[in-house]
Formats: structure tokens, sequence, C-alpha cells
């Protein structure tokens, strides 16, 4: 098949649905497919060879965080021009309901639209606002797909309609063996943290609120004088000054920012870690990267958000701890630090539930979705075009 996939987030910015749609469009390469990518991209930003630029992001504020998205006389005319030379079989639009590329692509065209939704939210005022011009673009879409129960009951609630429950996928393959980083002993060599120590990790946007680092640095306070040779592995984006701040000085050597790091070392990130550590404080649909550091083997210790006791199979697969409570994070993560048998149980189990997120059965479920809504033969043309 022909696909065109509309990603509405910049490019360069690391994110889950950005790597969704790059590992989705890879898997659908891969199985004979051709793909092409339409993003929010700088005109000189290194994209790959199947990601079309469509003009700059601007930064607006949606759902809890900052996207960088793409809406304009520029990207509109870029949008109808990828659809009116891509002439695909299937239109896939990721986040329509997000003032980006995707509301663009599905008033620009006619004939077979995908959208997956993403998002998990109780309110949105952009949404709410905006409802009566999504639901001109909505009304296009002919199959929907939500990646979580979560993003599903959004959808019904907000925009109404209904989707297929399809998770996010994840390359497990990838994340199943690494080295450790330089220094940072990981699992791989059969060490166990000495009496007092061991290493905690995060991955994320530093200066993201909702991704709840805050949250784990209070509990590094109380689990740093209470274990001196305790450290604190933090790969992710964000004003690294502003995070050392809120650290007391004595535990501050103890804290390593790595800062926005590349695939590669994110994947040595996951193996350099005793416990992974995700203290979300919501908004989030799935939790990839908890998919990420499952298929890696890191055990897990997430936040009780819905999402993740999912994807955690209600604490099967990774420790949960009560939202937002850093006294009961850092007893969790005493616990587990002094616990190999219990880590050793958890990665297991974690390295076995991640096989359902695995891209060889994610893709080939999104192509059964294609497949369905583009039975009657018909292609993406430009609105008011005929093929």
């Amino acid at each position: 098949m022909k696909i065109g996939i509309v990603c509405p987030y910049t490019w360069d910015v690391p994110g889950g649905v950005q790597q969704h749609i790059r590992d989705l469009a890879e898997a659908l390469i891969a199985a004979g497919h051709q793909v092409s990518v339409l993003t929010p991209a700088d005109d000189d930003a290194p994209l790959p060879h199947y990601v079309v630029g469509a003009g700059r992001a601007v930064p607006v504020p949606y759902n809890g965080s900052v996207a960088r998205l793409a809406f304009g006389f520029l990207s509109a005319s870029r949008v109808r021009r990828w659809i009116r030379d891509g002439d695909f079989d299937v239109l896939h639009v990721h986040e329509p309901a997000a003032p980006s590329l995707g509301i663009l692509a599905c008033w620009a065209a006619d004939g077979p639209i995908v959208g997956t939704f993403h998002a998990s939210y109780e309110r949105s005022r952009v949404v709410s606002v905006t409802a009566p011009i999504l639901q001109s673009a909505l009304e296009k879409i002919t199959g929907r797909i939500a990646v979580s129960e979560a993003a599903r009951k959004t959808l019904v609630e907000h925009l109404g309609g209904d989707a297929v429950l399809i998770p996010n996928g994840v390359a497990t393959e990838r994340y199943a063996m690494a080295d450790p980083l330089p220094g940072w002993p990981g699992r791989g060599d059969g060490a166990e943290p000495r009496p007092g120590g061991g290493t905690l990790g995060f991955l994320g946007r530093m200066d993201e609120p909702r991704k709840g680092l805050q949250v784990l640095l209070k509990a590094f306070e109380i689990l740093g004088r209470r274990r001196p040779g305790l450290r604190l592995l933090v790969a992710g984006p964000g004003d690294a000054d502003d995070v050392l701040a809120r650290v007391s000085p004595e535990l501050r050597d103890r804290v390593v920012l790595l800062g926005l790091v590349s695939d590669e070392d994110k994947i040595r990130a996951y193996h350099s870690v005793d416990v992974f550590v995700a203290p979300n404080l919501g908004g989030e649909s799935f939790g990839i990267v908890l998919a990420e550091a499952m298929s890696a083997g890191a055990p897990i210790l997430a936040s009780d958000i819905d999402a993740f006791r999912k994807v955690l199979q209600d604490g099967r697969a990774g420790a949960l701890f009560p939202v937002g409570d850093h006294e009961a994070l850092a007893e969790a993560a005493d616990e587990l630090l002094d616990d190999p048998a219990r880590r050793k149980q958890l990665s297991a189990e974690a390295r076995a539930a991640v096989r359902a997120y695995d891209w060889s059965t994610v893709a080939r479920d999104v192509v059964r979705v294609y497949e369905t809504v583009a039975m009657d033969g018909a292609r993406v043309v430009e609105a008011g075009v005929t093929a």
C-alpha cells in the first residue's frame, strides 16, 4: 500500500507520538509498504528519507505541556502539495484534534483517512473552544484508532464516536541488549547494589511537571540520606541548573543529568539502572517509556495512573505507588533496591508482558484498519479534485 502518515508535533523534539510514528513507518516499510511521513520541521532539519518537512513549528500550550505544532498558510500549502503528489491509498493522521497538520490534512483530503488518538485528559480548553471547527475535519475520518482505553474514553467523551483499540508499539529487540553507559555498572554483569547503594533512573522532559521529576527528586532527598551510595540518573531535555537547584547541596554530586540523549544512549541508560522510575502525574494514555524499559528488562517503579497500571498488568510487571506521593515512592524504591529476587521477578514479567506491544504485532493490526477503510478502492485526493 501507499501510505501517507501525518505527525502533528515537530520531528526534532523527542516525544511519544513522534517515536510511535517513526517506528510504525519503519515497520510498514520493512513489511513492503511505501510510506511518506509529513511533519512540522525546519527546512534545514535533518530528516529520514521517508519524512517530509511542512514548515517550522511554534510552541503552543496543549494537554498540560508545550507542544510544537505547525498551522498556517505555508503549512496548509505544503499539506495540499504532499497529498496531491503522494497518490496515497490511505492517509493516517495522528492526533487529529491537535491544532496542527492533522486538521489541515483532513480538510485538504478526500478518500480513506485513518485517525489515531493518543491523548488522555479530563478536559481541554483548546478542544472545547475548537470543537465546532474540529468536527468538520473529524467527520472525514473513516477509521479511528485509540492507543489505550484512556485515549478511547477521551475521544468518546470530548469528540464523539468510537475507536478500535490498538496499543502503542515498541521495537522490543532494539532494547533487549545493550552495554551500560560508561561508569555505570548496569545489571548485566551480575553485580548487585552494595548495601545503601543502587541507581534509580528517569527518562523524560525535566521541565514538564506532569512527567513527575519533582516527585522523584523529593523521594531522592529521603533516600539519598538513607542510602549513602545511591545515585540518580536522569535523561531528557530541560534546564539542568533548575533541576540541581532543587537538590540539597550534599546530594547534588549523586544526581547525574544526561540531557537529551541519542537513541543508542537512551537504550544504554535503561540498562544502567537498578530501578527505573516513572513518577508521572497524569496525562499519559499509554506509557511508551514503560514499554521501552520493560523491553530492556529494567525493574520498574511507576505511579499508579490508569495507563501505567494497565501496561504493568496491575503491578505484576512493575511495582506501583500512589500518584504524587514522594514518601511512598521512597519506601517502595528502598524495598526494591534491597530485594534482588523481587527485581529479577519484575524484570522477567516485564519482558514477557511487553511482547504484546511489539511492532510486529501492532503494525499488522494497523494495516488491517488501512485495508478496511480502503476496501472500496478509492484513493486519497486533494479535496475538490477528482482522481
